[in-house]
């Protein structure tokens, strides 16, 4: 998952942000963070409790889950 990061310098390489909504924007900030991707990791693993997880992530990341930790849309 990590990008190829040969072009960092060059300005050509980041024009898209301009056209990235806020929550695309946070996307590429999140995917590429370690600290999330291990919270998703674990998420995705189902070894932890999934409400504590869940209020976990919340807390850290500011994220919302409509549906809730499982089940249909609030």
């Amino acid at each position: 998952m990590t990008p190829n990061a040969a072009g960092w310098r060059s300005s050509a390489a980041y024009e898209h942000i301009a056209e990235m909504s806020p929550s695309d924007l946070a996307w590429e900030w999140l995917r590429r963070n370690d600290a999330y991707v291990e919270d998703y990791r674990e998420l995705s693993e189902g070894k932890t409790d999934i409400q504590t997880l869940t209020d976990k992530i919340r807390r850290r990341w500011g994220l919302r889950f409509p549906r809730g930790p499982a089940g249909p849309a609030i």
